[in-house]
């Protein structure tokens, strides 16, 4: 597959009749926004409010993040089997609005949404604070379940960042990239000495509320299997979870995998990138057991001569991670993991789980137990009452004085297990 992609610097975001993107300044109407978001009749109310990098701002419970995209002249849509058609996306022309997101804001399950700071050293910890956010403030009707709620906020974030994309359909790019993988042995034989390297891409998948979607499936129904690349920059896999916010790899995350960014700048240089197996995590043993079997099996049929492994949350999926890593190893295939570790906030507890000697090359993204004070800020989207309750948060985390010390786990992307954040660790 060979994917184009035509990326639009966005720099300012104002609320506007018209709705355009003029030089640089996105101008989006916000009842025509709001319209769209409402039409789900489990929604009771949308508000919008922009938050800049910067801003003496916090928004709070966060749910999701996307970035706004669209497919140029093709029948297909961003987010195929979701809010589109079940096509299959990775090729083609797609425009992307770089430098904004649209949030979704609002307590689902509270102790599971997180915390952005778009100042301070909160800010420091998210890539999201670099980014102007569209937050969308939802409230569901009375009475509506939490995974009611919470496909009707995942379906707002990903109909109002589609409509939003699709403003810049007719825009000239800022800068055009192209990615291309071609059929696994085609794509082996253009670059025969280059070692063939292949990405695990581990989704969690362990029920109601800890779901992620490929193609609008439900990613704890399937064996693994294999996806080009370029899939993933076009919606193919979204978010569902409410996990712990450090970690858990929002929609943003899946469309912008620096993982899979990274393999394409040293595709044809120093490896050749052969494509992507996805796997779920799942919740129990005999399912860990059949798709790590799968996982090995994919990798030692692709012919790869390494891999690397990257996980979603923490406790349960350290152990699919570990029997990824292990048996693939044991087909004579070398692998580094990518993770966080919970450590205890002295750093000094057991970082995983589960561990094994062939996993002997590993990226941590931090240690999420981390203690952080984050300063009162001037204004909050959303609201501050779930935060002793939220995870990494205890009994007198929202302090008299307005500050909040938490771990670190409670702030989105803070330890994120793609390499997406500044966070690491060494071993001493």
């Amino acid at each position: 597959m060979k994917l184009v992609v035509g990326k639009i610097n966005i720099k300012a975001v104002v609320l506007d009749d018209e709705e355009k993107i003029e030089g640089s300044t996105l101008h989006i109407n916000k009842q025509n926004i709001i319209d769209l978001v409402l039409a789900d009749d489990r929604l009771a109310d949308c508000d919008i409010e922009i938050a800049k990098p910067g801003d003496s701002t916090r928004i709070t419970p966060v749910k999701d993040v996307i970035e706004p995209r669209c497919k140029v002249d093709s029948e297909s849509g961003i987010f195929p089997g979701v809010i589109n058609k079940v096509n299959l996306v990775g090729s083609g022309r797609t425009h992307v609005l770089k430098g904004c997101g649209v949030m979704t804001v609002g307590k689902i399950v509270g102790f599971q949404e997180g915390i952005v700071d778009m100042q301070g050293p909160g800010a420091e910890l998210t890539p999201f604070s670099k980014l102007i956010e569209i937050c969308l403030k939802l409230k569901p009707k009375d009475g509506l379940d939490p995974h009611q709620y919470e496909e009707a906020a995942r379906l707002a974030g990903l109909k109002s960042a589609d409509y939003i994309g699709k403003l810049g359909e007719k825009v000239e790019p800022d800068e055009v990239e192209t990615f291309e993988t071609l059929p696994l042995l085609e794509q082996i034989g253009k670059y025969p000495h280059l070692p063939k390297v292949g990405y695990v891409y581990m989704l969690q998948s362990q029920g109601l509320l800890h779901d992620s979607y490929v193609y609008g499936a439900d990613a704890k129904h399937l064996v693994p299997t294999t996806m080009y690349p370029t899939e993933m920059m076009d919606g193919a896999i979204i978010s569902g979870n409410c996990v712990s916010a450090c970690d858990k790899n929002t929609t943003y995350h899946h469309l912008n995998n620096p993982v899979i960014s990274d393999l394409y700048k040293q595709h044809g240089k120093e490896i050749n990138f052969v494509g992507v197996i996805i796997t779920n995590e799942t919740v129990y043993l005999q399912d860990k057991v059949r798709s790590s079997d799968f996982v090995a099996k994919l990798a030692e049929y692709m012919g790869l001569d390494g891999v690397i492994i990257s996980q979603e949350g923490f406790g349960n999926p350290d152990t699919d991670l570990i029997m990824n890593c292990k048996k693939i190893e044991e087909k004579g295939i070398k692998t580094v993991v990518v993770t966080d570790e919970y450590a205890g906030r002295d750093g000094a507890s057991q970082s995983l789980a589960d561990a094994d000697k062939r996993a002997d090359a590993a990226v941590t993204g931090g240690n999420a137990n981390e203690v952080i004070t984050l300063p009162k800020l001037d204004k909050v989207i959303g609201q501050l009452d779930y935060v002793d309750d939220i995870a990494g948060g205890f009994d007198g985390s929202l302090r008299e004085d307005g500050t909040i010390k938490v771990e670190i786990q409670a702030i989105t992307g803070a330890t994120n297990e793609l390499g997406f954040n500044k966070m690491s660790a060494q071993e001493v």
